[in-house]
């Protein structure tokens, strides 16, 4: 939510950064000052008259509103204010809102209209408002524009020569898609502007070529950037052999990036004389800042706080540094001296000192780079931006990602599913995860990398595998499926081939591994790969070249390294483990079988989840949101009527604290009952004697209550028997690293011990429900077991979409247990519900565009 207290940075079309809050009654002075700069047209557009100046009762209803009926929110340039959107309700308590904004005449045709309508819309809804009405003058074709470009159902009239538009406000797939598709250009130029800039400003190297400054500069020079680069010295006149000017705009050139490696105290100063001389954005190289503490924090924030309210994007600080290896760019703006060769894959790195290895094993391994961005801090720019930027840019066919924490889980996992439909995504990201909301137990390590592959991401566990399979996605096509065919002159290499492959899910074709012994000639093993090329039924190649005993090679190390290529030009990929010599150039090779099998298992999993259909959203019938928020009260949640609202069906109950009681609630719901333990941790541990079934009569009701209320006290849950069935759990948590996560299972004790539960991150589609019955390892019970007959796994995929949709938009819900629902061949039961409600805190990836 945007308010006075927590205004919010947006992106405007161009790239450049504004601030939007709600208006203040000081803003006054600001609404005139602004009203001055707009042109007569300008004027009459918005007011449809010429309406030289705004009168003083005017003005002080303008800026004095109550932030309900009546909204209206400013956009500010730095400390100015450069537009004004409002709303205001027709009459009280009426569905109905007049929306209206004007935009200074310099800054429009740069998206502020839209940010604008979005923040206003997610206002008004917040406040019973459905439907916004706007008056625009048929000349005024850009604010038509505004409206009818945004996804919205307009209603139009024309008359009294004023066009007259209504349109409902909630949002729909049609206007998210507009918003989103919003948010991806905005962000890609955000960053194109400083991937590609035309000139670089360097502050804090040193005339005598000494510290972490000189050194960018020194490669941003040597690496041959086609720009003008721009050193920034107080009193030097040449530094690194360079013109040095003692601020940017003193140089007369256009610089779009700005390099900054002075103190944390001077970082105000940079901050200012960038923004004087045009800058976009600021890579700070400096350390000091929010690692350093409390203080450093909030420097951390000032300096980013400073850079959006001048337009510019902030990468860093205690960052590496970017680059782009662009022919037509060579940006080495980075504290590495060497870069990777040009080529098809984009690097992100959280880690300065970790980016440096990673640039350097790329290049030892021939990796080539298309551009590279470490972030550092990550106080602004993000892993999420790069995707944004990644996911058009024509020299990227894939990403490579080094992730220590997520800032937005939630964007990270839907741009990683929309992007990974075109472009690999390969993440270095630990398994380990913070403790989630209370006592209740999220994802383990193995559900990590489910979530991961959900959204299409091949998650990787070290620096070596992620270049594994980065060399891989860069040399070599996609296999068509999981059947391997494995070649090699070593029965030991092709026999632990085999074993690796039965590790990584992939299935060694039928007629493999083939060994052509160790006395083959590079002929001989060229044909065999040859021959394995050639087969239908192998999906991809495992070559394998052990050094022959003296005498036993009849061939020459060259003689191979000339033969294999043309077996291996096929649309089929291959990978390669050549203990002597070098595997043939563009064929990727690895130390191990055990590596080359692992990098092709994990682009297998990847090219299979390409090969599924993605899923939809469905639209659930019986959902009752009015209901939903009947039952979430102040102090917490009525989990059965919660639940119900969204269609799912708890089984009713009666907690009990004495054998009268417990008869008459039996007596009540009807013979035969249950009787259990009101403890969450018991009432299903039939195991433990913590539930008796199928009591008949009163007398059954009396003894069994008189023994459980010995054994574990007297509070006892009295519930009506429902029809048996496989015993399940359904879960719900919000997860510090992936935000709400939908968990399921099979209820037992074994189970359980094992943790033997399976996870997928909100939104659910029904391809994710419908996996989710199917991943625990115990899932096989599910579809009938030594005789049993089949349970309703479409009931149970329905019961996980119901679940997902209410933790998608009941944000107060932080963590909610079925345990056990009871699966059947005709559907299922539910018999305990618990849920946890907290703070309606806004989660990331909700509500209108901002940084």
């Amino acid at each position: 939510m945007t308010t006075i207290e927590q205004a919010v940075d947006v992106l405007l079309s161009d790239g450049s950064t504004v601030q939007l809050r709600q208006i203040r009654p000081s803003d006054a002075a600001a609404i005139v000052a602004m009203h001055s700069r707009f042109s007569e047209r300008t004027r009459y557009l918005r007011y449809f008259s010429p309406y030289p100046r705004i009168p003083e009762r005017d003005l002080q209803r303008f800026v004095n509103v109550d932030h309900a009926d009546r909204e209206a929110f400013v956009v500010l340039a730095g400390d100015r204010i450069v537009a004004v959107g409002r709303y205001e309700r027709l009459g009280p308590a009426a569905p109905d809102a007049e929306v209206a904004f004007v935009v200074e005449d310099a800054y429009q045709g740069r998206g502020i209209g839209s940010v604008l309508l979005e923040h206003l819309a997610d206002a008004a809804t917040r406040f019973g408002i459905v439907n916004f009405v706007a008056e625009v003058l048929p000349a005024n074709g850009p604010m038509l524009r505004v409206f009818a470009d945004f996804g919205y159902q307009l209603q139009r009239q024309f008359a009294d020569g004023v066009v007259h538009l209504t349109f409902p406000i909630a949002p729909t797939d049609a206007t998210l898609a507009v918003q989103r598709g919003r948010e991806q250009r905005t962000e890609a130029r955000s960053m194109a502007r400083l991937l590609a800039p035309r000139g670089v400003a360097v502050y804090g190297a040193s005339a005598t070529g000494q510290g972490v400054g000189a050194a960018v500069l020194g490669h941003l020079r040597d690496g041959g950037f086609t720009g003008a680069v721009v050193p920034v010295h107080p009193t030097a006149s040449r530094v690194a052999g360079l013109p040095a000017y003692p601020s940017a705009a003193d140089a007369g050139l256009p610089v779009d990036l700005a390099v900054v490696a002075v103190a944390p105290e001077s970082t105000p100063e940079v901050v200012a004389d960038a923004a004087a001389a045009g800058v976009h954005g600021l890579v700070v190289i400096s350390a000091g800042f929010a690692e350093a503490g409390t203080e450093g924090a909030a420097a951390q924030r000032a300096l980013v706080r400073a850079a959006h309210a001048a337009g510019m994007r902030v990468i860093g600080p205690n960052c590496l540094g970017v680059a782009n290896t662009d022919p037509a760019v060579r940006l080495n703006a980075t504290l590495a001296p060497r870069l990777p060769a040009p080529g098809r894959v984009g690097i992100f790195s959280q880690s300065g000192a970790f980016g440096v290895a990673l640039l350097a094993e790329a290049d030892r391994r021939g990796l080539g780079l298309s551009s590279f961005v470490s972030a550092g801090n990550r106080a602004d720019v993000s892993g999420n931006d790069l995707l944004q930027y990644w996911q058009d840019d024509p020299a990227t066919d894939v990403i490579m990602l080094y992730l220590e924490t997520f800032g937005n889980p939630r964007k990270f996992a839907r741009l990683a599913r929309r992007i990974g439909r075109d472009k690999p995504v390969v993440a270095l990201a630990s398994p380990a995860r913070p403790p989630g909301v209370g006592t209740f137990v999220g994802p383990d390590a193995t559900a990590v990398s489910a979530l991961f592959a959900q959204s299409g991401v091949i998650r990787v566990d070290t620096v070596a595998e992620l270049l594994d399979v980065g060399v891989l996605l860069a040399n070599q096509p996609l296999p068509a499926g999981n059947r391997v065919g494995v070649v090699g002159n070593s029965s030991a290499l092709t026999g632990l081939a085999a074993t690796a492959c039965a590790a990584q899910g992939l299935t060694v074709a039928t007629g493999y591994p083939r060994d052509v012994g160790p006395r083959a000639s590079a002929a001989e093993f060229a044909e065999a790969l040859a021959v394995a090329t050639a087969d239908d039924g192998v999906d991809a190649l495992v070559a394998l070249f052990a050094p022959p005993l003296p005498g036993q090679f009849t061939g020459t190390e060259a003689d191979l390294t000339g033969a294999l290529p043309t077996a291996l030009t096929t649309a089929k990929p291959a990978v390669a483990t050549f203990l002597a010599g070098r595997a043939p150039a563009g064929i990727p090779a690895y130390p191990s079988v055990e590596e080359a099998v692992r990098a092709l298992g994990r682009v297998t999993a990847y090219a299979d989840w390409l090969r599924r259909p993605p899923g939809i959203l469905p639209e659930l019938p019986d959902v009752d949101r009015v209901a939903t928020q009947a039952a979430l009260r102040t102090d917490g949640a009525d989990a059965t009527a919660l639940l119900g609202a969204y269609g799912i069906d708890v089984v009713a109950s009666a907690s009990v604290g004495s054998a009268e009681e417990a008869v008459e609630a039996a007596s009540r719901f009807g013979y035969p009952v249950a009787l259990k333990v009101a403890a969450a941790g018991l009432r299903h541990r039939l195991d433990l004697g913590a539930v008796r079934l199928d009591l008949p009569d009163a007398v059954a009701v009396r003894r069994t209550y008189a023994e459980l209320a010995a054994t574990f006290g007297a509070e006892v849950l009295v519930q009506p028997m429902v029809a048996p069935g496989v015993a399940c759990v359904v879960e719900l948590v919000e997860d510090p690293a992936f935000g709400p996560v939908v968990g399921f299972g099979l209820g037992g004790v074994a189970t359980e011990l094992l943790g033997d539960r399976a996870w997928r991150a909100v939104p659910l589609t029904d391809r994710d429900a419908a996996e989710l019955v199917d991943a625990p390892r115990a899932a096989p019970l599910l579809r009938g077991h030594r005789g049993a007959a089949p349970v309703d796994r479409q009931a149970l995929a329905d019961l996980l979409l119901r679940v997902g949709q209410l933790a998608d938009e009941q944000p107060r819900v932080r963590a909610l247990t079925l345990n056990p629902v009871l699966a059947r061949p005709d559907g299922l039961s539910v018999l305990h519900a618990t849920v946890l409600t907290g703070s309606a805190t806004p989660r990331p990836d909700t509500g209108p565009r901002r940084l």
